[in-house]
């Protein structure tokens, strides 16, 4: 199978979020599990240069974009084992930043869609499957649409996956329609015409075969009005073809026993070394040293959607709760402003790192015991698959990806892998911290418990990657992947579950009971004369049909004469089988039949007569 995953940002190309981290990622798993799996991005040029001296030049077209024609280069390099695709365009990609000009941003990526399936027989890659990724690659199916009258492009399939819906890619309809450059029809309400803007994540939902979302509550949700973004009602009409896939995570790259960013290495075998990692982080930000004091850490985005409106309702009462916080994000200025104070007013207690560093979200993620995410909302969030990872328990609001992968801790029962809260709610928020410092300060058996549990948990690109998989047979029919397969499995076991797989794999039982059973037929005991008698020429229509003899001869076939009814009935009296001697010798008429039942001892066609002669006539009320 040959999918083409394309993407506006791809790690450690281009990356501004959650989006690149799974460009980066996925098409890489996908690949180990026997997908023949690339990936084509825009060549912006702010990639870094030593990723440039590795790519190739392949060829270039041009393309036309409404009224005008744009070159269109690609260049390749192979990457971790997979290949990635660059078009090439200096004045559409020439910014320093990914996304920098907004009234171009619409117009760009319109033309990198175009030039995906336009470079296709350039680059000599049909895919089976083209997985396209947010609003910038949602004109990729419309113009699908467009290309059916060349054979090249018939039965390829799209999945539109959508890692946020709040970014749509609107922009007035006027200039959509004439960066397209495609036909009116495309414009209407019912396709890419979104209150009389234009929409082009809408148009990739309207067009895709399939739409995925990051996770199974997130898909949920976005049905409905509150997180539908104005496009719920398309997403209820499409909800047979909405599925929800939980984003995983890196295991290479976010390993606590062989990270080379922190401080300390270490395993849930050898789980002291975090603390020395806690007691580092607190003497390079200029926190008092102090391994028993509990560390909650954030890396985040600095705005609404991550729910810091709650903290800062809060912060205060979180300064002064007997924790130590530490801060790394930058986003709207007044979060920004508001952590400064706090780490001004609160430095033994409160630090606040208003930058981003890569280097330094490793270290939070390792040595702190509690992250918080108290998200509006949370389409999956890869944050708390990451601090799951380190041991770092996760404290999150129960919406999108955060309920999906965060089980609250049970007290009774000692399942859970963090704490959570229902209700986008301050005081819950808080409610739920000090319920895991409370256990922290005073249960340190039950919290050790919850961070092997939370280490012990799978969010490894392994098992979602099997769920794309699952998706791209369904939706191509194409089961060409060679699958791992032990002596006993059936070939039908491809079509499993891979837990069902495994069980029939390790279970002679069921794997012989994926071969076709052989049909035995069961004598009834309590079956009547006439059942028996009624079912003896459908058991010959049945024998008939798998001779393959033809409708035509059974018909023609003309029942037995009432004299070799007769003659087998002799037959019986001189040593047929008892079986054979009750077949009934002649035929009755329907009335007669169900006014009294043949008897089987009497077997000549004679006595049969003579009976019928004495039976008296029914009674009239009868």
């Amino acid at each position: 199978m040959k999918v083409l995953f394309a993407s506006s940002e791809v790690a450690p190309f281009a990356k501004t979020g959650g989006l690149g981290d799974v460009a980066g990622s996925l098409p890489a798993v996908l690949r180990e599990k026997g997908v023949d799996a690339r990936v084509i991005m825009p060549l912006y040029a702010c990639i870094p240069q030593k990723f440039k001296d590795q790519m190739r030049y392949l060829n270039h077209i041009y393309i036309d974009m409404a009224w005008r024609r744009q070159y269109a280069g690609v260049f390749e390099m192979e990457y971790n084992g997979s290949i990635i695709y660059f078009v090439d365009n200096k004045f559409y990609f020439a910014g320093d930043k990914p996304y920098d000009y907004i009234h171009l941003d619409c117009e760009k990526f319109i033309f990198f869609s175009k030039a995906v399936l336009s470079l296709l027989p350039t680059i000599d890659f049909r895919p089976d499957v083209i997985n396209c990724n947010d609003w910038q690659t949602g004109p990729i199916p419309v113009f699908l649409d467009t290309f059916q009258d060349n054979p090249f492009y018939r039965g390829i399939k799209t999945v539109m996956t959508i890692h946020n819906l709040k970014f749509q890619g609107r922009w007035s309809l006027k200039g959509i329609k004439d960066a397209m450059g495609i036909s009116d029809y495309y414009f209407t309400p019912d396709k890419l015409e979104y209150y009389k803007d234009g929409n082009l994540l809408k148009g990739g939902m309207v067009y895709a075969n399939k739409i995925t979302t990051v996770s199974e509550t997130y898909a949920g949700e976005i049905q409905s009005h509150e997180y539908g973004e104005g496009l719920d009602a398309l997403l209820r009409a499409r909800s047979n073809d909405l599925i929800g896939i939980v984003n995983g995570i890196s295991y290479t790259d976010w390993d606590p026993a062989t990270d080379p960013m922190i401080y300390e290495n270490y395993t849930l075998e050898t789980l002291q070394k975090k603390v020395e990692n806690k007691k580092r982080l607190q003497e390079e930000l200029g926190l008092p040293v102090d391994e028993n004091k509990m560390m909650i850490g954030i890396v985040s985005r600095l705005t609404d959607q991550k729910g810091f409106d709650l903290v800062a309702y809060k912060i205060e009462e979180l300064c002064n709760g007997g924790a130590q916080v530490v801060v790394l994000g930058t986003g709207d200025e007044k979060y920004e402003n508001l952590f400064r104070h706090y780490a001004w007013k609160y430095p033994d207690r409160f630090s606040a790192q208003i930058y981003f560093s890569n280097e330094m979200s490793h270290k939070i993620y390792a040595a702190c015991d509690a992250f918080l995410m108290p998200s509006r909302f949370e389409p999956c969030g890869l944050s708390q698959l990451i601090s799951l990872r380190y041991g770092t328990l996760p404290i999150v609001r129960e919406t999108g990806g955060l309920k999906d992968t965060v089980n609250p801790y049970n007290k009774y029962t000692g399942d859970g892998n963090g704490f959570s809260f229902a209700n986008y709610n301050a005081d819950e928020m808080l409610g739920v911290i000090w319920n895991a410092m409370d256990v922290y300060y005073n249960d340190r058996d039950a919290w050790n418990h919850i961070v092997a549990n939370a280490m012990n948990s799978d969010f490894s690109w392994n098992v979602s990657a099997d769920k794309y998989i699952r998706m791209y047979q369904d939706l191509t029919g194409i089961y060409d992947i060679p699958e791992k397969k032990t002596e006993n499995v059936a070939e039908k076991d491809v079509f499993e579950s891979t837990i069902e797989r495994d069980y029939a794999a390790s279970n002679d039982a069921v794997a012989s009971a994926a071969k076709e059973p052989e049909i035995v037929q069961v004598k009834n005991p309590f079956e009547s004369e006439e059942e028996k008698a009624e079912a003896k020429p459908e058991k010959k229509a049945v024998k008939k049909s798998a001779a393959k003899k033809t409708v035509k001869k059974a018909a023609e076939k003309k029942p037995a004469s009432r004299k070799s009814a007769a003659k087998k009935a002799d037959e019986t009296e001189t040593g047929e089988t008892e079986a054979e001697a009750k077949k009934p010798a002649v035929k009755k008429t329907v009335k007669k039949a169900a006014e009294k039942k043949p008897t089987a001892k009497k077997t000549t066609a004679r006595a049969n007569a003579k009976k019928s002669a004495a039976t008296p006539a029914p009674a009239k009320n009868d």
